[in-house]
């Protein structure tokens, strides 16, 4: 059984805004998937339709194995959401939120233990919410998600607000999930968080899906090349290293050389027609990355920022 299923499922707002078009995705049990794309590509839209806050134009959406609309209060114990911009009670404390939804969802679970997963232990589980930074406000989220080992974990931006600690701490917990058998399904602007931990990825670009699956099959679809930099003593004047059979590019700044090849079996050439010519001092070897994928995909619309989470505590 599928943890998310959805067939043609699409999402207008009259006549003119076509928010989600024609969404077909399945997601398996267990599954990391991480939702990618830029600001209006429909990625909230499709979240809220799984969650039934917003209901589906035409199509169908089913979560672990229930109607996404008709079966909400099975879907909602069984599942941990933390959407974007959560907002919290500023008068509870943690702990008193973790109790909330634990009684909501009529669980046993130690809120303890909860608060201590998130670094929300000691005495920042009892103070008031209101007191808190954006990032100790998306750790109660991610805390209040966590309630109940949820089979599905629906996360919406899970990293915003916070700093560098707290992204690997939620990663790590993340992982921990994911081992323990959950489906894990989040969006995030932060590429490189999605390229740590998940098993696969979709991107979404104008209300439409234009490509999933691991970053490998992805690499391989688009023959985006082998990319590798050389930093050299000096450059030579007539390198004529885009001759080489096997180049597809070469690009020069100040003592950097750069070359793209059709495969990875060439860059042992090139360094080596490289070091003939000059000095090499250093060499940088890199897959195609996730962003370099994106932006082809989304043709370069990345928002602003994106890749750089603000930091809070």
């Amino acid at each position: 059984m599928a943890a998310i299923q959805t067939t043609a499922l699409t999402k207008r707002y009259g006549k003119s805004v076509l928010a989600v078009d024609d969404l077909d995705l399945t997601i398996e049990e267990g599954e990391v998937f991480g939702f990618l794309g830029p600001n209006g590509a429909g990625k909230s839209t499709t979240i809220n339709m799984l969650l039934d806050f917003v209901r589906p134009t035409e199509g169908s959406a089913a979560v672990l194995g229930f109607d996404a609309q008709a079966d909400t209060d099975e879907i909602r114990h069984r599942i941990g959401v933390l959407p974007e911009g959560a907002s919290v009670y500023d008068r509870l404390t943690a702990r008193e939120h973790l109790e909330w939804v634990i009684d909501t969802k009529d669980v046993d679970a130690d809120p303890d233990a909860l608060l201590e997963k998130v670094g929300l232990s000691g005495e920042d589980g009892d103070r008031p919410a209101g007191d808190y930074s954006k990032g100790m406000a998306q750790r109660l989220g991610f805390g209040m998600a966590l309630v109940g080992d949820p089979d599905l974990l629906l996360l919406d931006e899970p990293s915003s607000g916070l700093d560098p600690a707290g992204m690997q701490e939620m990663r790590e917990i993340i992982s921990d999930e994911a081992d323990r058998g959950t489906t894990v399904f989040f969006s995030s602007h932060i590429l490189g968080e999605v390229e740590a931990v998940c098993d696969r990825i979709g991107i979404m670009n104008e209300g439409r899906l234009v490509a999933t699956g691991t970053l490998d099959d992805l690499q391989g679809e688009l023959d985006l090349g082998a990319p590798i930099s050389l930093e050299v003593a000096n450059v030579p004047e007539s390198l004529a290293l885009d001759e080489l059979a096997g180049v597809r590019s070469v690009a020069v700044e100040d003592a950097t050389i750069t070359a793209t090849c059709a495969d990875p079996s060439v860059k042992v050439d090139v360094v080596r027609h490289v070091a003939e010519a000059t000095t090499v001092r250093d060499i940088v070897s890199e897959d195609v990355s996730l962003e370099q994928l994106f932006n082809t995909y989304t043709n370069g619309e990345r928002d602003e920022g994106a890749a750089t989470p603000e930091a809070s505590a």
